[in-house]
């Protein structure tokens, strides 16, 4: 797959969920450009380039992030801080997609800028439903800046 039309990177640890979210988007043919990645540093190694992605194109970015917050290595609030930091990421949409329902994980990812919270639902279906809405609405409808 060319880096460079990658619309989707998903940032989740737990194969289960992962599996379920891309399974969801295929159903809406949102699947196609998706990169999946199982920690936060490996989602930093792909948006900034560096590591095993040393040989991507840093101006080939995702136009959304999906990103767990608890995963090992990097957790989901510091690779978001990383993201919302940095002029060349700043812009990219990051959807928090994670089984947390805490206050403070929910203040803490707005106070660092994300552009949705979403409690990942128990029922699969309701799952399914919730990831497909959250693809057709940033990828299809979302006008981000240029």
């Amino acid at each position: 797959m060319e880096y460079d039309e990658i619309e989707i990177l998903l940032v989740e640890d737990n194969p289960t969920d992962a599996e379920l979210t891309i399974r969801a988007l295929k159903k809406k043919n949102l699947a196609n450009k998706l990169v999946w990645v199982k920690d936060g540093a490996e989602a930093l190694d792909f948006l900034f380039a560096t590591g095993d992605y040393a040989e991507r194109s840093k101006e080939d970015l995702p136009k959304l992030v999906l990103l767990d917050l608890r995963m090992p290595k990097i957790d989901g609030l510091e690779v978001l801080q990383k993201i919302k930091s940095d002029e060349r990421t700043k812009k990219i949409p990051v959807v928090v997609l994670t089984s947390s329902k805490e206050d403070e994980d929910i203040v803490e990812s707005y106070k660092l800028g994300v552009n949705s919270y979403v409690s990942k639902p128990v029922e699969f279906d309701e799952f399914t439903k919730a990831v497909s809405t959250l693809g057709l609405y940033w990828i299809l409808l979302n006008k981000p800046p240029e």
